[in-house]
């Protein structure tokens, strides 16, 4: 067996747990041309070391309104939320954002608002997937994607607790087919470990919302509990799912998903000695060096953007300095949200989160970065 089926029944192993919330104030510089990589800690802590080469950083757009998800078109194009004003945008390196759709009914309090989204597998046209805070709570909705708009929300999953903090709200498909969704304890730490609760969890739902039979809890969408506040999922090449997750006070982590871990929220915060629990593969101490967000996989490193730690960090999955956390040097950005991998594989967009009210925004944030 390989790739996610491999994955799916490879068994549990590992031991402990995660991550952060605080995310404070940035500030935007130049957006510089820079070469290498500044080599680092699994703990955060950086040092130069350089490992590869970044050939060119660009703007592809600016005076976006906290860029919250990102989900590429197979043209290369890509749609973004904007987390405040539940603005869809179709992205491009040739033109000017352009509005495609609003989802109604947004809750932007807080860390609420359009958040994470995911473009339906190999259709384009197809559906577009999107987590959002409502009224009531948080919820993953599809909406039909025809080319050039996006249509009204179909309810997918409801239910999810909401919060001024700890909404979670990335969401990714898997190669399984399946829609993995990241939620936040939304404030109350007993639910992670709550297993009816849909809180501090990551799920694993079928495109219409569905559980799938081979879920690790039967009848239940639950993949993953005991976490705070997951904001980044992404999947390698060999279908393992990792995860970033905020902590309270001691460590920010990066976690390699298991069906059915424990990662230990609110009982441990990063590594620990419980058997229990699965223990990150990399943790941020302090905290203030990281708050992580949005991840991708690509040329084995897992990149992690970070708030408050106003970084792109590197993370080899190999060799020497395997785990260890390196600063990829980008520039005076400020916060960052977001990263993906282009549909080609040369390129990266990260965006930045300076106008979500703890940065310090310039002129022309929010915007999108390419990294070559």
């Amino acid at each position: 067996m390989t790739g996610a089926d491999a994955y799916w029944r490879r068994p549990v192993q590992e031991g402990g747990y995660q991550a952060m919330h605080p995310h404070h104030s940035a500030r935007w510089a130049a957006v510089l041309l820079a070469a290498g990589l500044l080599g680092g800690c699994g703990s955060g802590d950086a040092t130069a070391s350089p490992s590869s080469a970044i050939r060119q950083v660009a703007t592809v757009a600016t005076g976006l309104s906290v860029p919250w998800g990102l989900t590429f078109l197979p043209d290369g194009g890509a749609l973004v939320s904007e987390r405040d004003s539940g603005r869809v945008l179709l992205v491009t390196s040739t033109q000017a954002p352009t509005v495609v759709g609003t989802v109604p009914g947004i809750d932007a309090t807080g860390e609420g608002g359009l958040l994470g989204l995911a473009l339906e597998p190999g259709a384009s046209p197809g559906w577009l997937y999107a987590y959002f805070t409502g009224d009531a709570d948080n919820r993953v909705a599809r909406m039909p994607w025809n080319g050039s708009r996006v249509g009204p929300p179909e309810p997918v999953l409801t239910g999810i607790p909401k919060n001024i903090f700890h909404n979670g709200g990335r969401i990714a498909f898997g190669p399984d087919g399946l829609l993995y969704v990241a939620t936040g304890d939304a404030g109350d730490e007993n639910a992670a470990q709550d297993q009816s609760s849909l809180a501090g969890k990551v799920l694993r739902i079928t495109p219409e919302g569905g559980i799938p039979d081979d879920n690790p809890y039967p009848g239940s969408p639950v993949f993953s509990l005991g976490h705070r506040n997951v904001q980044g999922l992404a999947f390698d090449a060999t279908g393992r799912l990792w995860a970033s997750e905020f902590g309270s006070k001691d460590a920010d982590e990066l976690n390699l998903l298991r069906p059915g871990g424990n990662y230990g929220w609110p009982l441990v915060e990063g590594r620990g000695t419980q058997p229990e629990f699965i223990n990150p593969i990399t943790t941020w101490e302090p905290t203030s060096t990281a708050s992580p967000s949005g991840i991708a996989v690509r040329d084995g490193a897992v990149y992690v953007a970070s708030l408050r730690g106003e970084k792109l960090w590197r993370v080899p999955l190999t060799g020497r300095n395997r785990y260890r956390a390196q600063a990829v040097p980008l520039g005076d950005l400020g916060r960052l949200r977001t990263v993906a991998t282009t549909p080609d594989g040369r390129s990266m967009w990260v965006t930045t989160s300076n106008r979500d009210g703890r940065g310090d925004p310039r002129r022309d944030d929010d915007r999108i970065i390419v990294v070559r």
